[in-house]
């Protein structure tokens, strides 16, 4: 088997001979902390843990449950008919007789068996590639044929023998990471807190030598930190930790002279040109190949030397990464596709928007060196932030400040007006007179009971729905478009060679759900760790889900609200008989796991102030606490703000008693309360005028790359 492997990914471990280091430089690493037994033991259990992934990726193709009363597929035939065999043998045809008439559900059915079929060879086949290269990687170092009598039978330092690491865990959050990255039975999750720690250290940087962080590689390190009875945290730190050591390694070949000659004679390549908001010293990464070969292997070792790993034995672990300064800048994204820049035009032909904003250290970004800029925004993990309305375009980048600083953070800023126009009438719309009569009935005519009619509604709310259906209807259609070209620079690699968690609410949840629909159908696996969609307006039917789940390798979370009117009233002319995912949990689709926050949601417009509350309900995500209290000033402002706006409009309208027959009379009368010109206006003068204030700044910015983050500015962003 390990023959077949290494004539297959041998490429990818084949390092240059060097001398022999000396003691000092090697420091502990597997072969000298693990004896024969426990190396074999250490093999096993990513073996198990691979094979546990497997099986889970079976349960989504092979699931025999059901649908339930919201999947699209109804018509189905009893399980005992199912078996062609029992039937009675039928007559043979005359001849000249018409064949009968093909069911076309039958038809349709097995279309769909055969492109599930499909689906699931290509997604094993995915998988097995990556399963199989790590377990040869793994095999290559802790079955080290070379290896000296001496290095076996070295005993461990008194620190790697140690159970007193000063390291803050949590054991809530451990028992999360348990509950949802199963731990798989292992005699190493018995041996020091020390040693545990250097054998999750040491296995991120073998994982780092297949030259990519894949989502499959994520999910393995969560595994793994389970089954050692590691908090997340200390995970996460050690990402962080490496990440740095790589970028701050790369950045310190800018005082060889060898660099600065290359650097000069490709001044005049795109390829070599990166922007503000690129990875940091990617010309220097890309030019100077081999030269980073001491300086990586060292700026690791500094940084995991505190357990005991030298800078050799790092160097060992991260193969030809630690010998090529062209990899590591291929692990980031420094060419070949960037989060940010005139590069990510080339994805966008169908929409006129679209563009990442880092988050973190955004406002400072402009007067920072880049190796401050280095240290405090590179990760092993990119995050994307999708949000589903603006009303400001600080909306884009505010409500995602709140996620922590384990990952790389972007906004993804997309097809703003449409954006701003739909962010305008939904707030309209909840604060119109209306709305305020008849938006607690919108609830029990959607899904819930019967599927609801333009003819079931008060003639009032429908003269006022007009004013948010076609925005929402632009918006939407927009946000599929934006999906396919998320999924375009996924696959083109503009985050580099890591793992891309999505969240995203509203019509980015949509916009997500588009992405994650175009990479199942593109085969694009190992590209996305997780995703968390909130009051997502999309179906909510079996089938979509598991093709989402197919191409996703950790979590799907599906956050919903049984009391969003608003996601029930804008959804309502699209196909209710799917569902709506927003509104209900998701069913039969295995791995996808749902979260029901109907007693913090009661609106739409609450989810961007509720992030972080949300995320952090979720579990296994950093969260900024400070942005969360922050979060919570924010919505008790735009609470204030809404109410005192619908107060003004009744009395405009004339209402004392919502309840009264008179004001039931008016909704239902031809007029209505007659405000849609009103909030025509209020929506066009709103939009406008932030329109033109992001115009002027993008002027005044001379932002050739169009990545700048926004201007902080005190008072600009309303309640934010």
């Amino acid at each position: 088997m390990f023959k077949n492997l290494k004539e297959k990914h041998g490429n990818l471990f084949e390092s240059k001979k060097s001398n022999e280091p000396a003691e000092s430089e090697r420091g502990q690493d597997l072969t000298s902390i693990l004896d024969r037994s426990q190396r074999a033991d250490l093999t096993v259990l990513v073996a198990e843990i691979a094979q546990s992934m497997r099986i889970r990726i079976l349960e989504i193709f092979e699931n025999t449950k059901e649908p339930s009363g919201n999947d699209s597929s109804r018509n189905r035939r009893p399980s005992g008919q199912d078996d062609d065999g029992a039937a009675p043998t039928l007559p043979p045809r005359p001849d000249g007789a018409k064949s009968p008439p093909v069911n076309r559900n039958q038809q349709a059915a097995a279309r769909t068996a055969r492109a599930k079929a499909r689906a699931k060879e290509r997604t094993l086949s995915h998988f097995e590639d990556w399963r199989d290269a790590v377990l040869l990687r793994i095999g290559e170092v802790v079955n080290n044929s070379d290896e000296n009598e001496e290095e076996q039978s070295k005993e461990p330092s008194d620190a790697a023998k140690s159970n007193d690491v000063p390291i803050v865990e949590d054991e809530e959050r451990l028992a999360k990471l348990c509950e949802i990255y199963h731990p798989v039975e292992s005699p190493l999750a018995r041996v020091p807190k020390a040693t545990r720690l250097l054998i999750l250290h040491s296995l991120l940087l073998l994982l780092l030598s297949l030259e990519k962080y894949s989502a499959y590689s994520r999910v393995l390190m969560l595994h793994v930190a389970s089954s050692l009875g590691i908090d997340i945290n200390v995970l996460n730190g050690d990402e962080v930790k490496v990440a740095r050591g790589l970028l701050d390694t790369a950045l310190a070949l800018s005082s060889q002279p060898e660099a600065k000659q290359q650097v000069k004679k490709s001044d005049d390549s795109r390829k070599w040109k990166v922007g503000i908001a690129s990875v940091a010293g990617a010309v220097l990464i890309g030019v100077t190949g081999g030269l980073a070969a001491p300086l990586v292997a060292a700026g690791i070792g500094t940084v995991m030397g505190g357990l005991g790993l030298g800078a050799t034995a790092a160097a060992g672990l991260l193969g030809t990464l630690a010998g090529s300064g062209v990899v590591v800048g291929g692990l980031f994204g420094a060419y070949g596709g960037r989060m940010t820049g005139r590069m990510m035009d080339k994805y966008a032909k169908e929409v006129d928007d679209f563009a990442f904003i880092p988050v973190r250290g955004s406002r400072s970004r402009r007067t920072e060196s880049e190796s401050e800029a280095a240290k405090q925004d590179h990760r092993l993990r990119v995050t994307i932030g999708v949000t589903g309305w603006v009303k400001e375009e600080s909306h884009f980048v505010v409500p995602w400040r709140v996620i922590g600083a384990d990952s790389e953070v972007f906004a993804l800023r997309w097809e703003m007006e449409p954006l701003m126009k739909l962010g305008n009438a939904i707030s309209a719309l909840v604060t119109s007179a209306a709305w305020s009569v008849a938006g607690r009935e919108v609830l029990s005519r959607t899904i819930f009971a019967t599927i609801m009619s333009a003819v079931m509604l008060p003639l009032g709310l429908m003269k006022v729905a007009g004013i948010v259906d076609n925005p929402f209807s632009v918006a939407k259609s927009r946000a599929d478009k934006a999906g396919e070209v998320l999924a375009d620079a996924l696959i083109n690699k503009a985050q580099g060679e890591r793992p891309v968690t999505l969240i995203g609410y509203s019509l980015g949840s949509r916009l997500i759900f588009s992405c994650l629909q175009s990479l199942c159908k593109r085969s694009a696996y190992g590209l996305v760790e997780s995703v968390i969609l909130m009051g997502s307006p999309t179906p909510s039917d079996t089938e979509s889900w598991r093709r989402i789940r197919s191409v996703v390798s950790g979590r799907v979370v599906n956050v919903y609200s049984e009391n969003d009117s608003v996601l029930g009233f804008l959804y309502r002319t699209s196909s209710l008989q799917l569902g709506v995912a927003g509104l209900q949990p998701i069913e039969n689709a295995p791995g996808v796991e749902n979260l029901n926050v109907s007693d913090i949601i009661s609106g739409h417009l609450r989810y961007q102030f509720l992030l972080g509350r949300i995320i952090k309900s979720v579990g296994l995500q950093d969260v900024d606490v400070n942005e969360i209290e922050r979060e919570e000033r924010a919505l008790a402002v735009e609470d204030e703000k809404l109410e005192t706006e619908r107060l003004r409009n009744e009395n405009e309208a004339g209402i004392k008693d919502r309840d009264s027959s008179t004001v039931r009379e008016a909704l239902n009368s031809q007029d209505g309360f007659g405000e849609e010109q009103r909030m025509e206006k209020q929506i066009e003068s709103q939009t406008e005028e932030n329109m033109t204030h992001h115009r002027i700044q993008m002027m005044d910015l001379d932002d050739e790359d169009y990545s700048s983050p926004l201007v902080d500015h005190p008072g600009k962003h309303a309640a934010l």
